[in-house]
């Protein structure tokens, strides 16, 4: 360790051996919120393995645009790659350009527009499955939904039903047991308890059954759907006119599954809690629903007519968003003052950094108007980075706020969601700071 390293402050509470994977178990938000009052720049123990977190916008915007080609995916990324392989999550360099190249007429305008279809009329289905007076687990609700629009929109042919069923089968599994599988010691991985071999199962079946649907759609010769499968298999790279293999589409898809449904599903669920939690908020939303789309079903036209429900959705994945990041140093970097050498873990959290008092007042409190334009004049660029931000934000975001809007203009317009007394939520920590449970009950909106 260089000796500028051993000056950063460590965070409080290292054991023997494990270091601060018990805090990072028991608290994780808690714990990563907590480093702020520490330092700029704050050692966390992983087992016997350093982790230096950046506390501070000014840090996270240096790793991840300033001095983006200093840094390559980091140690969080290495644990998840044997689920998702090299998908464009955990992939470096070379192969992360041109997996983006590849993969980013994936998310242009038409293609959204086609995918905002299937997003309506399965947040349709969804409302009209409800009845007056049902009570629901809404976090389960919204993750069938995101399961099955995303599913959907990947697989749009008979062919790929298997792995529609084994998405919503596995992928809850996986989300829950990743986070905490990827910050522990590695040697935790071959304990004998029933989260390992819950996690293990789980990710061997889907990938498996999503590889027979590659198969499949390879030897129908049927590439021409608009969906992500389509889109994938045809890919071609400009400059070589090289494919991308069945392994790296499986990569790609499973990365997309991962990425896509946890922030759909916890934002939406959130947003449904603190809209009971706050009516002045909710009634403003279902006036200005009514005033866009009246009677007729959400289309794409209707996003940007709709300034309330983005700025309902911006207060939520602030207060509520990623949990953990990580990057590696490739070469020697300056960071707060510090010279950090090659090969160091650097971390940050976008969860502890929205929620930082200095950035935001009242920085814990639902506030929606803190977005509205006068306002969030005041908030800087680098201080809300909800999808992360340089090469490596995340090329999901419009299918992710289209979705989630879709969905809230369609249920909100129907019905009322209220709590039911006995539970009040708390934020779990997987890729997101996702509810634990969120029981409501579904009122007809008169």
């Amino acid at each position: 360790m260089s000796v500028e390293l051993r000056a950063v402050p460590r965070a409080h509470g290292a054991l023997p051996v494990l270091g601060h994977v018990l805090k990072l178990w028991r608290d994780p938000l808690g714990f990563l919120k907590s480093l702020r009052s520490t330092g700029e720049l704050v050692r966390v123990d992983l087992g016997t393995m350093p982790m230096y977190v950046a506390t501070t916008a000014g840090l996270v915007q240096e790793i991840t645009v300033k001095k983006a080609r200093s840094f390559e995916k980091g140690r969080l990324y290495d644990r998840v790659r044997p689920l998702v392989g090299d998908g464009l999550a955990t992939a470096s360099g070379d192969i992360h350009r041109r997996h983006r190249r590849l993969m980013q007429p994936m998310f242009h305008k038409e293609r959204i527009s086609w995918y905002s279809e299937v997003m309506s009329s399965r947040a349709m289905a969804l409302a009209e499955s409800w009845t007056d007076g049902q009570e629901l687990a809404v976090e389960q609700a919204m993750g069938e939904y995101a399961i099955e629009t995303l599913a959907e929109t990947m697989f749009s042919t008979d062919i790929g039903r298997p792995a529609v069923a084994a998405v919503r089968r596995n992928l809850p599994v996986i989300l829950k047991n990743m986070l905490i599988r990827a910050a522990s010691p590695k040697l935790f991985d071959r304990l004998p308890i029933r989260p390992n071999r819950d996690f293990d199962a789980a990710s061997q079946s889907m990938r498996e059954v999503i590889d027979e649907v590659i198969a499949g759609t390879r030897r129908s010769g049927d590439t021409s759907r608009p969906d992500l499968l389509s889109v994938l298999l045809d890919a071609r790279d400009a400059d070589t006119g090289a494919a991308l293999t069945d392994a790296e589409v499986r990569d790609e898809l499973v990365t997309i599954l991962f990425a896509g449904t946890e922030t759909t599903a916890s934002t939406l669920s959130w947003t449904f809690h603190e809209l009971a939690r706050h009516p002045d908020v909710e009634k403003q939303l279902v006036a200005e629903i009514d005033e866009v789309i009246g009677d007729r079903q959400v289309t794409i036209e209707d996003i940007p007519r709709l300034p309330a429900i983005r700025r309902v959705l911006d207060e939520v994945i602030r207060l509520y968003g990623v949990t953990l990041l990580m990057r590696r140093t490739t070469e020697e970097v300056e960071l707060g003052g510090v010279s950090v050498p090659p090969g160091t873990e650097i971390a940050f959290s976008l969860y502890a950094l929205h929620r930082d008092p200095e950035l935001y007042e009242n920085a814990d409190e639902f506030d929606p108007d803190r977005w509205l334009p006068e306002r969030r004049a005041a908030i800087g660029r680098e201080e809300f980075v909800p999808f992360g931000s340089g090469n490596r934000k995340c090329i999901g975001d419009v299918f992710a706020w289209t979705e989630a809007t879709i969905a809230l203009a369609t249920i909100l317009r129907r019905w009322q969601l209220r709590p039911l007394p006995g539970h009040e939520p708390k934020a779990a920590a997987s890729a997101m700071a996702h509810p634990d449970h969120v029981p409501m009950r579904v009122v007809a909106r008169a």
